[in-house]
């Protein structure tokens, strides 16, 4: 199991649709985060994208200058970009990290926000600009790593692409390209996802609707002769007990008023995307029935577009909830908290010693150098209580 956290590029804060208790995304704060996730041990981090947002290429370039291990997942976005322009950032950055570059591919789900960068095709036509996209793009990073100076030239004629002799000089890290993630709920997103991508993500849906997707994604990919990882995207609000989680994630969007609801779900409305359609119909704008699976809470989505929901609970009863969807094929979980800060060391400290990380970072104790936590009365050294994780059990 792998976990990522997530770089809040479009502020922060202690409660959603409020002013109070928020935070700028400054890179000063960007960079605490991003140093506490390659500090903790989390696999790396997701950065968002799109107008809302901090370009995702610039953060990612800035930050890893400042960290040491962790892994950037970092959008592409057809229709933006060119495949050429887009395999050079991507074999640039690669190489710069020394292999730490992920690549999400992002196709767009607003019709109105593609408009104001110029990109006017309907779902359908979007998707199938991204599967000549990735054509290309994955073609011409194959080709960069040829063992001879002559790197491999791509030509290709689409419906809406036209290249003629593209090439990558400078080759990537990673071989043959970074690896590539996608979330698309629609089916011709599911057939591109089989086609092309390493890692599927799905938004934070009850494990039964999950379940349904694996399953699409897998059948599809075994007609393309691939195999394809499965990953989730969520938020979670992990605390000791269960009362003290939903007092949290009630008192998260304590502000959070019928117009502001009212005004997200107007503009989720005007969207074509069908996996941001399936969140809003976990929850249809109300209040009323949060829950909508055990400790799977859609309040978020309220008010917040992408991923709206939420696991909440004690450490072990969200160990739980994670391990049902493990059983179900997700490998890798992206997660998020308010603020994006605390909760990343409170993840690590309640989740960590209970999960079967791939990477968990061990500590030898005691360090004389650097106590895990205070010392008690100026001179006994804590001690550690080790938490079984469920994989020994």
């Amino acid at each position: 199991m792998e976990l990522f956290w997530f770089i809040p590029t479009h502020g922060d804060g202690r409660y959603l649709a409020s002013g109070i208790g928020g935070r700028s995304g400054s890179f000063s704060y960007l960079k605490q985060i991003a140093q506490a996730v390659d500090h903790l041990g989390f696999t790396g981090a997701l950065l968002p994208t799109g107008r809302s947002c901090e370009d995702a290429w610039v953060v990612a370039s800035s930050l890893m200058s400042v960290t040491e291990k962790m892994r950037f997942l970092v959008a592409i976005r057809p229709g933006l970009m060119s495949p050429g322009v887009g395999a050079r950032m991507a074999a640039t950055l690669d190489r710069l990290s020394n292999g730490r570059l992920l690549i999400n591919v992002v196709t767009g789900g607003d019709p109105v926000e593609l408009a104001g960068d110029g990109v006017h095709l309907s779902h359908d036509a979007r998707y199938e600009l991204t599967d000549e996209f990735l054509t290309v793009w994955r073609a011409m990073l194959e080709g960069s790593s040829s063992t001879n100076l002559r790197h491999k030239e791509v030509d290709f004629s689409g419906e809406y692409l036209q290249i003629k002799g593209g090439k990558v000089l400078f080759p990537p890290v990673q071989t043959p390209h970074p690896p590539l993630w996608f979330g698309g709920s629609s089916p011709i997103a599911q057939q591109i996802a089989a086609k092309h991508i390493d890692v599927y993500l799905t938004w934070g849906e009850p494990p039964q609707q999950v379940a349904k997707k694996i399953e699409a994604v897998k059948k599809l990919a075994a007609e393309q002769g691939r195999t394809v990882r499965f990953g989730i995207r969520l938020h979670v609000i992990v605390r000791e007990t269960e009362g003290e989680a939903w007092e949290d994630a009630n008192r998260l969007i304590k502000y959070v008023d019928e117009d502001a609801i009212a005004a997200a779900q107007k503009a989720y409305a005007r969207m074509d995307s069908e996996g941001q359609r399936r969140m809003t119909e976990l929850h249809t704008g109300s209040r009323e029935a949060l829950e909508i699976s055990p400790n799977l809470w859609a309040g978020i989505g309220l008010v917040r577009g992408g991923a709206g929901t939420a696991l909440v609970g004690d450490p072990d009863t969200v160990v739980a909830r994670m391990l049902e969807y493990s059983e179900l094929g997700i490998e890798t979980f992206i997660f998020s908290g308010y603020p994006h800060l605390e909760e990343a060391y409170r993840v690590a400290e309640l989740l960590f010693p209970r999960l079967p990380l791939k990477n968990q970072p061990v500590v030898n104790q005691p360090q004389m150098f650097s106590p895990f936590g205070e010392i008690i009365a100026n001179e006994k050294f804590p001690t550690q209580k080790e938490v079984v994780s469920p994989s020994a059990s």
